[in-house]
């Protein structure tokens, strides 16, 4: 039998898009519409599925490169039609004893812990078909089925553990069939970076930072060699402020936003207000009246005054401010708190 070529199918407007993930390797067998690789574009990001079942031969583009519709992708080794089903050709005895061995160990294991019945004489054609019915089976870490079956998520999801550095493998979907959902990958970071390991179904490992996020463990360099140095331990202050930073940064969005006010008249007022209280050595800054203007924004968009809790918003009837300060013990960040009660002065105090 020829073999079949794969081309990209049509992917719409869509040109030159990135592949960034292969899903399947040459050898696995393929089902129809299983996804053999994911492509991005500057929009959005999809998979591509196999249009027939085999075995696959080659893979003819590798991550990074550019493919359009149309593009050769892979190769496919047709499936067998006197087989009755999606029977390899290269699962059958004319192939050459050193290669379909190891597929067929692994497939007849299942079959052999599934049924208690004596052991029959060999079945070329069932041995063969196995590898087709256990594809299925769900992934887990570490097995060698890795390439076989992926985790189940979809393509913005996998995108979104890019972004976050997540290994999905290691992330239990709680969607439909086990499907790894947004919520399932935040859940996996919160649980990390609280110490749980829940999400994960297994411990963090510890002592490699950034492993548990999928990130290369950060070098140990024995700085020392390269020149005199000195230890100076962290103060405590310093190494909570680290621990609760990286978390924040993590779990909490970061939104950057600049416009310009002109606050001409502003800075009069307050130049005047520090000449009439100048004996009561109270001295307004402009931070008294930006805590005050955040207060009163907070007051008319509440939904910026709230934190995300499953599928509800807990909106605060409270304006507590905060701000970053530089001070002899490191950064700190003093909390006004009943801001919305305080006056300039009070708070400047």
């Amino acid at each position: 039998m020829a073999m079949i070529e794969l081309n990209v199918p049509d992917i719409g407007d869509f040109k030159d898009v990135e592949v960034i993930e292969l899903l399947v390797k040459p050898g696995d067998v393929i089902r129809p519409e299983q996804s053999l690789l994911t492509v991005e574009s500057d929009k959005a990001s999809m998979e591509i599925p196999s249009s027939t079942a085999g075995r696959l031969v080659e893979l003819k583009v590798k991550l990074g490169d550019k493919v359009n519709q149309g593009t050769l992708m892979a190769i496919i080794e047709p499936v067998d039609a006197t087989a009755g089903n999606a029977t390899p050709v290269s699962a059958t005895p004319a192939s050459p004893p050193a290669a379909p061995a190891p597929a067929e160990a692994t497939a007849s294991q299942p079959e052999a812990s599934a049924s208690s019945m004596p052991p029959a004489a060999p079945n070329v054609s069932e041995s063969a078909q196995t590898p087709a019915r256990a594809a299925p089976v769900p992934f887990e870490p570490g097995d060698d089925s890795e390439h076989v079956v992926k985790p189940h998520a979809s393509p913005s999801v996998r995108k979104f553990a890019r972004e976050l550095g997540v290994d999905l493998s290691k992330v239990r979907g709680t969607g439909p069939k086990l499907r790894i959902t947004q919520d399932d990958v935040r859940g996996f970071v919160k649980g990390l970076v609280t110490g749980a390991s829940a999400a994960a179904g297994a411990p963090a490992p510890a002592g490699d930072a950034g492993a548990g996020l999928g990130l290369l463990p950060w070098p140990k360099v024995d700085f020392a060699k390269f020149g005199p140095i000195e230890l100076k331990p962290l103060p405590r202050i310093r190494r909570i402020s680290a621990a609760n930073l990286h978390r924040n940064w993590v779990m909490i969005p970061h939104v950057t936003n600049h416009d310009e006010a002109d606050v001409t008249d502003l800075e009069a007022f307050r130049v005047a207000l520090n000449e009439e209280r100048a004996k009561a050595g109270i001295k307004l800054t402009m931070l008294a009246f930006i805590i005050k203007a955040c207060v009163n924004a907070l007051q008319r968009f509440p939904e910026f005054n709230a934190s995300l809790e499953g599928d509800s918003l807990v909106l605060k009837q409270y304006w507590h401010i905060g701000f970053a300060a530089d001070t002899p013990n490191g950064l700190m960040v003093p909390v006004i708190r009943d801001a919305d009660r305080k006056g300039l002065s009070e708070i400047a105090s």
